[in-house]
C-alpha cells in the first residue's frame, strides 16, 4: 500500500445515485478525525504519518484549511455562474506556525461546526444543484457533483493517514 494514498486515489468517476453517501461521508469527518486522534500525545501529533509527510498536527490543521475552502467555493458556486476560484498552496500553509504548532482541537472544534453548515447547505440541494461548479485555474471546470464526491474521499484520506500511522505503530 502507498502511504501516501491510504484509501486509494480520488475518484476518477462520480455517482449521482451516490450524493446521499458523499454527503454522510461530510457529516462523519468531525466525528472521525476526533476519534483518529483521540488519546495521541504531543510528541505523538508531532509524528509525520510517511517519510517526507505531514505530522499529524499538521494534516488536522490541513482537513480545516481545506474545506473550508471547499464549503466557500460550493457557496460561490451556488451564487455566481462558474466563478473562478483562488487557488491556495497547501504545502506552504502546512508550514506555517499555526498549522505545526496549535492544539489539534482547534481546528477538531472549527471542522465540528463548518461541517454542520456544509452538510445543512449539502442536503438543501435542488437535483439541477449538482450540475453548478467553478473553475479551477489549475484544473478546469468542477462540478458540485465532482466536489462533494472528492471532499468525501478528502476526509477519508486523511483520517486513513492517521488511522495507518496508528497502527504501524501500536498507538
Amino acid at each position: 500500500m502507498d502511504p501516501r494514498y491510504p484509501i486509494g486515489a480520488p475518484p476518477k468517476v462520480v455517482d449521482a445515485a451516490q450524493i446521499s453517501h458523499y454527503i454522510a461521508g461530510i457529516a462523519a469527518l468531525p466525528e472521525n478525525l476526533r476519534s483518529a486522534v483521540y488519546g495521541l500525545s504531543e510528541a505523538q501529533l508531532d509524528t509525520p504519518y510517511r517519510e517526507g509527510g505531514w505530522t499529524v498536527r499538521q494534516v488536522v490543521h490541513h482537513i480545516a484549511d481545506s474545506h473550508m475552502q471547499a464549503y466557500g467555493r460550493m457557496r460561490l458556486a451556488m451564487t455566481e455562474e462558474w466563478p473562478v476560484i483562488k487557488p491556495y498552496n497547501e504545502k506552504l500553509w502546512a508550514e506555517m506556525a499555526d498549522s505545526r504548532t496549535l492544539p489539534v482541537e482547534v481546528s477538531l472544534e472549527l471542522l465540528d461546526a463548518l461541517h454542520r453548515r456544509w452538510t445543512a447547505m449539502l442536503k438543501s440541494f435542488k437535483p439541477a444543484d449538482w450540475e453548478r461548479g467553478y473553475e479551477h485555474p489549475e484544473r478546469g471546470r468542477t462540478t458540485l457533483l465532482q466536489a462533494v464526491a472528492l471532499y468525501d474521499w478528502h476526509s477519508q484520506h486523511h483520517v486513513g493517514h492517521i488511522t495507518e500511522l496508528r497502527k504501524a505503530r501500536g498507538w
